[in-house]
């Protein structure tokens, strides 16, 4: 009867010791994070204080976009229309250019290290590009309007849904692959009848995920001339127009509830 009364208190003894020990090493991650913090905030020279002493000039800043001006939000309509054609045209693009780049990317159909390692790494360079930068460099290029903000959205994304894509096709059952190559299917078929069945949920869930982003992304990109709705921010902001841009922003934020409550259940319906 002793034994197990020695061996009852070891148990209890290491039981206890457990989370003494996790508990000192969160908290070691907890001082160091926060030593990190404080370290960020003196070489940024970032001055929180001063925020709070001028909170008086921000609330009045905020006050002034008080009442909305409602008759601007027809002028509004047409911008944000463009804005929706712009994402719209992007994410086509993207989901187009995706797929075969998606395949290329994942190594469960590609078996030559050296092709899987390139497109992986074109992928990656994709999605490192900021797409505010994107949009800056396609104005350059050619100049203001729509067509740098849908090249910009469209690399953007490209790179995001691919990346998404390739990693579900690298999780499917390979069985289903290697049943339909061991009866002589070309490659062709093996991805039609094994991969396109087993990623389709998910394709079309990313793809209206990266339209929602789209269309956000498409406002912001319009601030340096990319088209959309954001120009005519920017311009109402540049003639501290505040009440015309408060009207601006109620509209975009009732399109983007719309937008994302038809998504959120067309994504319901195929996953």
């Amino acid at each position: 009867m002793s034994l197990p009364q020695k061996n009852n208190k070891v148990d209890q003894e290491n039981y206890s010791l457990y989370p003494k020990r996790l508990k000192i090493q969160i908290s070691m991650v907890f001082f160091i994070v926060l030593a990190f913090y404080f370290y960020s905030l003196s070489e940024t020279n970032a001055r929180f204080l001063e925020l709070f002493m001028n909170l008086d000039v921000i609330i009045n800043k905020l006050a002034s976009m008080f009442p909305p001006n409602w008759d601007y939000i027809p002028y509004a309509i047409d911008p944000l229309i463009e804005t929706i054609q712009i994402a719209v045209v992007a994410s086509t693009f993207a989901i187009i250019i995706c797929i075969p780049l998606s395949l290329l990317s994942a190594n469960t159909i590609v078996r030559n290290k050296y092709v899987y390692q390139f497109f992986r790494t074109v992928m990656n360079i994709l999605r490192t590009i900021p797409d505010i930068l994107l949009a800056i460099i396609f104005v350059s290029l050619f100049g203001i309007g729509i067509l740098p903000g849908i090249l910009a959205l469209t690399v953007f994304s490209l790179g995001l849904l691919a990346k998404l894509l390739s990693e579900t096709i690298e999780t499917i059952d390979p069985r289903q692959l290697e049943a339909i190559h061991s009866t002589g299917g070309n490659i062709i078929q093996v991805i039609w009848y094994g991969v396109v069945p087993q990623v389709l949920p998910q394709f079309i869930s990313y793809g209206l995920y990266v339209f929602e982003l789209n269309v956000r992304a498409s406002i912001v990109l319009g601030f340096v001339g990319a088209g959309g709705i954001g120009s005519i921010i920017d311009t109402e902001l540049n003639f501290l127009q505040y009440q015309n841009v408060m009207a601006i922003l109620v509209l975009l934020l009732i399109a983007v509830i719309i937008i994302e409550t038809v998504s959120n259940m067309l994504r319901r319906r195929v996953v």
